[in-house]
């Protein structure tokens, strides 16, 4: 028989067990809790995280735009004549006003380094000088300057040899600058065009290139002489023409004197460029019992096949000791399979040659033109003979 001790022990086992039953209740609820803080925690850091790939899409989007912008056109190009000191001045003169790169080249090579810069996704400025155009090539010309001006690109045309009217028009229309006159060569066209970008020495660079391509005695031309010395002018202008010639193989060569130039160095100041000369007229004076000796005579003009230098280096000797009205030196170009042809005629030449050559190759197949009494031509080697014949011809 329990008595009320035994009582007392049952209602505080009873009140442990209740008590127990309570912090069971609330261990449940402590540990709902922390469920329920850490879902939220997770939601938050699911949140985080998803921020985050946003910043990151948002950081690759300006990535993206920043790349599109480093791509876009920059790139200056000058293609410019290699074969004469206009052609390479011209290139000098760009250079120093625009910057850039000169890519030089030959009549044949010309369409080839235009379908080359055309695929050039950074280019931005064109420039093409002292590049004359033919029946053969006219047309390409038109048609690739179109495809560089729909990309953007801007592009001008300097030159000084005789040119249709409607391909002046043509590439006018589709807003190529066009700076032409036959009556400048082209590296002065160069100068007075930028003159304001160009340095004081540049007009001494404009005046050699006059110099060697007869235009002295022209409006503008004649006016920059006259700033030198005259025989200064001629020895640097004549040193310079022989350092070209002579380094036709050598493009890298080439491009360092358009550097050179561009940089206002006098052609005494570039090493070696005398010596060089020198070389090259003994080369020259070797060339005069070569021509009494291999030279043929037509009618109206004197003609030689040229074997061991560069024709345009023996026309004056043609001419001059044939005793004819024009003179025609040629020299065949085995990678191509043609003859580079050059065409002299003397003061009292009252027909332009350049206009005569330009159809004349066309029509044999070839490529041709230039000025009054000084020209040059493509011809393919079967139809050299009948070149010259009907060259003869037309000369009546």
């Amino acid at each position: 028989m329990c008595n009320n001790g035994c009582k007392d022990e049952e209602g505080k086992n009873h009140k442990d067990k209740s008590q127990n039953h309570k912090d069971k209740s609330q261990n449940h609820k402590d540990k709902s809790q922390n469920h329920k803080d850490k879902s939220h925690k997770t939601t938050k850091t699911k949140a985080k995280t998803t921020k985050t790939k946003a910043k990151t899409t948002k950081t690759k989007a300006k990535t993206t735009k920043t790349k599109t912008t480093k791509s876009s056109r920059t790139k200056t190009i000058c293609i410019s004549h290699k074969e004469d000191c206009d052609g390479i001045s011209s290139a000098a003169l760009i250079r120093q006003a625009f910057g850039g790169d000169a890519i030089l080249v030959d009549y044949p090579g010309q369409m080839d380094a235009l379908r080359q810069v055309i695929t050039d996704e950074k280019l931005k400025s064109l420039y093409i000088c002292d590049l004359g155009l033919s029946k053969k090539t006219q047309d390409e010309f038109i048609e690739l300057c179109t495809t560089l001006r729909k990309n953007k690109v801007s592009v001008t045309y300097i030159d000084h040899h005789d040119i249709d009217p409607n391909v002046i028009k043509a590439l006018e229309k589709i807003k190529v600058k066009v700076i032409h006159d036959i009556n400048e060569c082209a590296s002065v066209q160069v100068y007075s065009a930028f003159k304001s970008k160009l340095s004081d020495h540049a007009s001494f660079i404009a005046t050699c290139a006059a110099i060697t391509d007869y235009m002295e005695d022209r409006p503008i031309g004649a006016k920059l002489l006259q700033i030198y010395d005259r025989q200064f002018a001629l020895i640097s202008a004549t040193t310079l023409t022989y350092n070209i010639v002579g380094h036709q193989k050598d493009p890298d060569y080439l491009l360092y004197l358009v550097e050179e130039l561009a940089d206002s160095k006098f052609p005494h100041e570039i090493p070696n460029t005398f010596e060089f000369a020198q070389i090259q007229v003994e080369k020259l004076s070797q060339m005069i019992a070569k021509v009494k000796a291999g030279l043929k005579t037509m009618k109206n003009l004197g003609y030689m096949e040229i074997l061991d230098a560069g024709a345009s280096g023996a026309v004056n000797f043609v001419l001059g000791l044939s005793g004819k009205e024009v003179g025609v030196a040629y020299k065949e170009r085995v990678d191509h399979g043609i003859y580079a042809v050059s065409v002299r005629g003397s003061k009292s030449l009252k027909t332009h040659l350049g206009k005569i050559v330009n159809v004349l190759a066309t029509d044999l197949g070839g490529s041709g033109g230039g000025h009054d009494k000084a020209c040059g031509a493509v011809i393919p080697k079967p139809k050299i003979k009948a070149f010259i014949k009907e060259l003869n011809k037309k000369l009546n």
